[in-house]
């Protein structure tokens, strides 16, 4: 009997009968969810998902597919569009998109490959190509699109490449005079995830004079819209497999419920003026809330302007290695996904026991775990917030694991933590100050003006931390900490 499972794309109804896809209704308006009985007309078969486990066709509460299109290689072409593996870019229309935005004088574009000697910065924002098919949820909405719920259809991606923003020069503060880079080659490349990929680089240069919040607003939507085009180049293509998420309707009693408790900012700094974080907002006067798992992963949670410590980037959140990871679990049987709570580090005392109060409240209530995955945002301060959150819900009989990163700069393990409660023992540190590379000079050195890719060059030493994706506080990093 042939096997059978389906999901929508924007040409239509996407049916996979013995691993070939076919459209069996062209702009049909029906999703993954609702595909069984369509399926049973179109093919005459009972439902078989045996070995597909992306392919479920029983009834969610908030699917989110993902149909992924592997990418193996960028290039300039004549039009922007999918050619197999190959993502052919039209660099005119790329850069009329983005001068649609007056904030902005010029763009630059430019193509780095994994393995290149190539480096550029300061790096704005990296964000994977994605878009969502008709009938779905909006692209990044509150920013790109109509504030409506993230997280719902079918979302296109270009799996194994991405669109990195540069900064006009580097912020400063905590990452020093060239921000954080983007390294594609030698020992540095080898701590992110961002050398494996197929880079697009996009150089905005902004009008003289506009004020930095602006600026850097201008940034943001000159990432997100490029992303979007590059993602709508395959919405006519097969993609080469599925992915659905959602949280279970089934609740085994034996299986634990695990919450993940995630802060996206830290009040040790005001957000910009229009600072677009949780679905086109800034997190001005922000109580902890409940967010479904999919709204993190599909556009609703963006990263800051500040390039914070272990920040996060739009595409860390695109592929949430924490919420990866409980869904995978679930799929496995091994746990009950309850869902997230989105939350904020304070900045006095008085806002920290109100904050880590409310988000304790959900989690237990709310939510009704049995346990939580906790995460920080930004500097030593979170880690505050992090800790009193576990310990309260440590006194409410939830059990806790926590991730923080080493803040020690005399590499002593009686410095490495801001808190201390004996209560909350499950501690991942992912490494910290610790860690640098001398760096070599490059072939290629890319930023937005020539004094500032004449420092990238190097030869350099390279922090841990100024390496865009090897020091990330939220489950993306590959660095450690060993006590010795």
């Amino acid at each position: 009997m042939p096997r059978v499972g389906a999901c929508q794309g924007e040409s239509g109804l996407y049916v996979v009968v013995q691993r070939k896809w076919v459209v069996i209704k062209p702009r049909a308006s029906l999703y993954l969810f609702d595909a069984e009985s369509a399926l049973r007309k179109a093919a005459g078969h009972r439902i078989d998902n045996t070995g597909y486990p992306e392919l479920e066709s029983r009834y969610t509460k908030m699917p989110l597919t993902l149909a992924v299109h592997p990418i193996r290689e960028i290039r300039y072409g004549p039009a922007t569009q999918l050619e197999g593996t190959a993502l052919v870019l039209n660099l005119d229309e790329l850069r009329r998109l983005v001068l649609e935005d007056a904030s902005l004088a010029s763009v630059d574009f430019e193509i780095v490959r994994p393995g290149e000697s190539a480096r550029a910065g300061p790096v704005f924002d990296i964000i994977e190509p994605r878009a969502k098919a008709s009938g779905s949820s909006p692209d990044f909405p509150g920013v790109l699109g109509p504030p409506q719920i993230a997280g719902m259809g079918t979302t296109h991606v270009l799996q194994g490449a991405a669109v990195t923003v540069l900064r006009e020069e580097s912020d400063g503060d905590s990452r020093g005079a060239v921000g954080y880079i983007l390294e594609m080659s030698g020992a540095p490349a080898e701590g992110s995830k961002y050398s494996s990929l197929h880079h697009l680089i996009v150089i905005p240069h902004a009008q003289p004079g506009l004020p930095s919040h602006a600026r850097q607003k201008a940034y943001r939507l000159a990432g997100l819209k490029v992303a979007v085009r590059l993602g709508r180049a395959a919405m006519d293509d097969f993609p080469a497999w599925t992915q659905t998420f959602d949280t279970a309707d089934e609740e085994p009693a034996a299986i634990p419920r695990i919450a993940y408790v995630g802060q996206i900012f830290s009040r040790q700094r005001k957000p910009e003026q229009g600072e677009q974080i949780l679905y086109g907002a800034d997190t001005e006067g922000m109580m902890p809330l409940v967010l479904h798992p999919n709204e993190w992963l599909d556009g609703a949670v963006l990263p800051s302007y500040h390039v914070s410590l272990g920040g996060a980037e739009t595409y860390f959140y695109q592929n949430h290695p924490v919420i990866s990871e409980l869904y995978r679990r679930q799929g496995a049987r091994e746990l009950h996904f309850a869902g997230t709570v989105a939350t904020v580090a304070a900045a006095d005392n008085f806002d920290r026991e109100r904050s880590c109060a409310f988000a304790a409240h959900l989690v237990k209530w709310v939510l009704r775990a049995d346990a939580a995955v906790l995460t920080k945002f930004g500097g030593g301060v979170p880690h505050s917030d992090l800790g009193e959150t576990a310990r309260l819900l440590e006194g409410m009989g939830i059990r806790t694991a926590v991730q923080v990163t080493d803040l020690a700069r005399d590499r002593r393990v009686e410095s490495a933590l801001l808190f201390n409660f004996p209560e909350v023992d499950a501690i991942v540190c992912i490494g910290g100050n610790g860690t640098a590379w001398q760096a070599p000079r490059v072939e290629r050195s890319i930023a937005a003006n020539p004094e500032m890719a004449e420092r990238l060059a190097g030869p350099l030493e390279i922090q841990s931390l100024n390496v865009v994706g090897v020091a990330n506080q939220q489950g993306a990093s590959r660095l450690r900490t060993m006590i010795y």
